[in-house]
């Protein structure tokens, strides 16, 4: 089997042999690894001056670094982040990506189009909101839905692209911004109606959101994602837990402490990465991955030593 087709097989939880796939939402350790700046890291204010030639070189530069840091740390999978962010430079990185590739990686990019977190200069107004303004924002809501299916539609139609990282973030360590009645209300049913019509395009959809996800982890197994990243072990949420609850209906990804990749011992992260492959592995649909990224400030050794216990653990064989 490809990366991609292991990949795909996790997300429809079917049997796969060998080791257990591994992709990360984002590396942000380029430079130390391969001595260039991570794309999303780099600022393209002069890219209307730029000749088409510049261009071309900027776009093959970066799903260059995609793809190296997915042949280097044996990722199945590339979430691509196009710079600048335009449907344009989305089209053409990932033809870039698939004449150099061909369908070896699943692909994915941004898709989520739900309320997340506010920022902290967004808070108090997105508060008063949801008590003053209801409907508003639930015609907000609507209609960031229906630009982002719209979005999909023309991706589609250009087609190379396998599914969306939906990355909305709802959830603290202690828990949802959003009480669980408010998010069935605000979240719920945009979150679903946005899925369901990635899926009838053929989209494979993965739910990102970091924290404490168990008040509403039934609400989003009900949305019906292929899979949900990251199970954050520092906001309590136990992949063991996890997997016996809704196992048999989504693909787990993650669970591996970041946190301790970066402050822990190295026994500390042999012991996450080896607990979260114990137990995602069993009955299939998991996919290996931190619970969050590899961010810059990391130790480049530390995701190494974690890929280290991944290569020793990590086989169904």
């Amino acid at each position: 089997m490809t990366p991609r087709e292991k990949f795909i097989s996790a997300l429809k939880r079917k049997p796969i042999k060998g080791r257990v796939p591994h992709f990360e939402l984002a590396f942000f350790l380029t430079m130390e690894a391969f001595g260039k700046v991570y794309p999303g890291h780099r600022s393209y204010h002069q890219w209307d001056q730029m000749t088409e030639r510049e261009r071309q070189l900027h776009r093959k530069d970066i799903a260059e670094i995609f793809i190296r840091i997915a042949e280097e740390f044996n990722h199945s999978a590339i979430f691509l982040h196009p710079n600048p962010a335009t449907l344009e430079e989305t089209f053409r990185l990932i033809e870039i990506v698939r004449e150099l590739t061909g369908d070896k990686y699943f692909l994915m990019i941004h898709g989520d189009a739900t309320f997340g977190i506010p920022s902290g200069e967004k808070m108090v107004e997105f508060s008063y909101k949801l008590k003053d303004a209801p409907e508003k924002l639930k015609e907000e809501a609507e209609n960031m839905v229906k630009e982002a299916i719209e979005r999909a539609e023309k991706i589609k139609k250009h087609g190379g692209l396998d599914g969306f990282a939906l990355c909305a973030d709802y959830c603290f360590n202690t828990g949802p911004f959003l009480s669980p009645s408010m998010f069935s209300e605000f979240v719920t049913p945009y979150l679903a109606k946005l899925i369901k019509a990635y899926r009838d395009m053929g989209f494979y959809v993965i739910k990102h959101t970091d924290g404490n996800i168990m008040p509403i982890l039934d609400q989003l197994v009900q949305t019906n994602p292929h899979a949900l990243h990251s199970l954050d072990p520092q906001a309590g949420v136990d992949i063991k837990e996890v997997k016996k609850l809704v196992g048999d209906k989504v693909c787990l990804i993650g669970n591996v402490n970041c946190g301790l990749l970066q402050t822990g011992t190295d026994e500390e992260v042999i012991a996450s990465a080896k607990y979260a492959l114990k137990w995602g592995m069993p009955g299939y649909g998991y996919i290996f991955s931190t619970s969050n990224c590899i961010y810059t400030g990391m130790k480049l050794e530390r995701y190494k030593l974690m890929l280290k216990a991944w290569e020793e653990y990590g086989n169904y064989d």
